[in-house]
């Protein structure tokens, strides 16, 4: 199991639960950890378009195949640390 790496994406869930519901016009109340997204209307569309708005917020690459591990924030949260793990050290901006 991945408890590593879930424990890594721990600290980005509250900004992600924020990024969701305002991305997807949600209600923060009906979103947690473990809400399957397809509970909220997030299909496997949307989650393409949740991917981009990570790619884009974040300044990361996520390859599209690990949509398929987004099925709620935990899964989000998790894509998201690895993403940020091999993003570059040296940035310019």
């Amino acid at each position: 199991m991945a408890t590593d790496e879930a424990a890594g994406g721990g600290p980005h869930l509250t900004e992600l639960k924020r990024l969701v519901c305002d991305s997807f016009l949600i209600d923060p109340d009906l979103l947690d950890a473990t809400t399957p997204l397809t509970d909220v209307g997030i299909d496997s569309k949307k989650r393409v378009q949740l991917l981009a708005t990570l790619e884009i917020h974040y300044e990361v690459r996520i390859d599209l195949e690990e949509r398929e591990r987004m099925q709620d924030l935990t899964g989000v949260a998790e894509v998201l640390a690895e993403a940020l793990r091999g993003k570059p050290t040296s940035e310019s901006g």
